[in-house]
């Protein structure tokens, strides 16, 4: 550069002399947030979050959302009798579903924190966001074409659009980590 430039807090300046000169932000990444619906598309992202979570020295935060089946017609027709008993069910299964997705080990080693809500999931997952001051959020995406996206929305993409922290969306069929 024709000019020296100021310091700055929280920078790291590359010292190697055969590295150009130029500033690197340094990134604080101390909670990363994996939304799960136990698909496919959610395994490859909680991958993902345990491979920043250990780089970064991260918690990790895993979240399933219980949708509430009053809010679609269809349910609230269907169901009403036997909605205490049906959600205490999925719930339970939604628990169990959580403890198995990590080794004793990964949990305490990222120091794991797990958690199930109801309502709506992008906007329980942003909720969670905002309250836990998560720095990354990390969603798998079903890669839906656009006619399904156009009728079913993506809860992706009101995640990316809403979230108060960055996000990185992953695809199932991406790039694997590959352990040296």
């Amino acid at each position: 550069l024709p000019f020296p430039l100021p310091p700055r807090d929280n920078v790291l300046v590359a010292s190697d002399p055969s590295l150009s000169f130029r500033e690197v932000p340094m990134l604080a990444i101390k909670t990363i947030l994996v939304p799960t619906d136990f698909s496919e598309a959610s395994e490859t992202a909680v991958k993902y979050g345990k491979a920043l979570a250990e780089a970064f020295g991260s918690s990790l935060h895993l979240v399933h959302v219980v949708e509430d089946l009053l809010a679609h017609a269809w349910a609230a027709e269907v169901y009403v009798a036997s909605m205490p008993s049906l959600r205490d069910e999925i719930e339970k299964e939604a628990t169990e579903r959580l403890g198995a997705i990590l080794t004793d080990e990964e949990r305490q080693l990222l120091r794991v924190t797990t958690a199930i809500v109801a309502g709506n999931p992008f906007v329980e997952i942003i909720r969670y966001a905002r309250a836990h001051e998560i720095d990354l959020i990390v969603l798998g995406t079903h890669g839906r074409g656009p006619v399904a996206h156009m009728l079913l929305g993506s809860v992706a993409e009101k995640v990316v659009r809403k979230s108060p922290c960055p996000v990185l969306t992953v695809r199932p069929a991406q790039h694997e980590f590959v352990m040296p």
